[in-house]
């Protein structure tokens, strides 16, 4: 079985738990909050991922780090994925969590890169508009890449709309070099 497959089963278990106990929101946090330093930390990967180094070893370390700053329940989330020889897919539950949340509170993350800064009118106009095409929430990225020249690439999901100069005048110097060819 993949690790992803392995990892979404068993944070669908968790936001079973989370719900139950009325602590979503909460773990919901604690669980961006740890995949956001465990990608910040090559060491703590390769530590989750070693089998050499013991379970003890590894809770203690994640107590280290999390006791405190994240739920009783999420710390001994990691604990039972530890003990049951899960660390190395701990970081893709925890990201599986958060889709997992995402899907069920009808959360979209959308990205615009555009050539300039978007003003706040322009930001309203694309969330409107990626909101009335899913009809999620939306949790709109945006950053700049001047390289552009102009206009935007939108990217929600696997779909991505194009409206940047520079993408037309690719395609414009491919269309002629295409048409000089024949």
């Amino acid at each position: 079985m993949s690790e992803i497959t392995v990892a979404s089963r068993y944070a669908k278990s968790l936001i079973d738990l989370a719900e139950e106990q009325n602590t979503l929101e909460q773990t919901k946090q604690d669980m961006e909050f740890f995949v956001q330093v465990v990608k910040s930390s090559s060491q703590l990967q390769a530590v989750l991922r070693n089998p050499i180094v013991s379970h003890e070893k590894k809770i203690n370390i994640l107590k280290g780090l999390f006791s405190g700053k994240v739920s009783r329940s999420s710390e001994a989330f990691f604990a039972i994925m530890v003990n049951k020889s899960r660390g190395e897919i701990l970081y893709y539950t925890a990201q599986e969590f958060v889709n997992l949340y995402n899907i069920k509170k009808f959360i979209v993350k959308a990205s615009v890169v555009s050539a300039a800064p978007l003003n706040e009118a322009n930001r309203q106009a694309i969330e409107a508009e990626v909101k009335e095409m899913t009809g999620g929430n939306i949790m709109l990225q945006a950053r700049v890449d001047p390289s552009l020249i102009g206009g935007f690439i939108l990217t929600v999901g696997d779909r991505q709309i194009d409206t940047s100069v520079s993408s037309s005048l690719k395609r414009l110097k491919k269309d002629f070099a295409d048409k000089a060819i024949l």
